[in-house]
């Protein structure tokens, strides 16, 4: 036992891995960075934000026709700020909302296609990890199961 040779496990940490989002606005890549980068500074982001930090997507399921999800607009402008804070970049994206109140038949009918949406939101966008705001029994689960088929770090916040 004592020839064994000892394995070396490397930490992560030490290993530098390109961030999802540097495909998109890194400044080496290509022509298709630049214009990336082009649309978004017309949206008035700063060239700072490309920098190399994360970018996190806002899934907002916020409606009026929604009850449970109308107040959620003004909880993404705290998880902005939270963002920014920690040195992220935020970027907000609204996917379909589902409110049983309202809609017919039955909101049921709709959660897979809801799950797609959020799933296929969050899969064309630049994003390194998402924030899910959600406020009801079928836009939760249909959120939830949109960003686990992305299997990016995720965080869900239920209003």
């Amino acid at each position: 036992m004592a020839n064994k040779k000892k394995k070396i496990i490397r930490s992560s940490k030490n290993q530098t891995k390109k961030s999802r989002s540097a495909g998109w606005f890194n400044p080496d890549s290509n022509l298709l960075g630049f214009a990336h980068r082009s649309w978004m500074k017309n949206q008035g982001f700063a060239a700072e934000n490309f920098d190399g930090r994360p970018v996190i997507g806002i899934c907002n399921t916020a409606s009026e026709v929604t009850p449970c999800n109308a107040h959620l607009g003004r909880i993404s402008e705290a998880v902005k700020r939270g963002v920014w804070k920690a040195g992220g970049f935020p970027l907000e994206f609204p996917v379909m909302s589902l409110g049983e109140p309202v809609m017919r038949p039955t909101t049921m009918l709709f959660r897979n296609l809801m799950s797609m949406d959020v799933e296929e939101s969050i899969r064309a966008n630049p994003f390194d990890g998402v924030v899910l705001l959600t406020g009801c029994d079928k836009t939760t689960p249909a959120c939830l199961m949109g960003a686990a088929s992305v299997d990016l770090p995720t965080l869900l916040i239920s209003g």
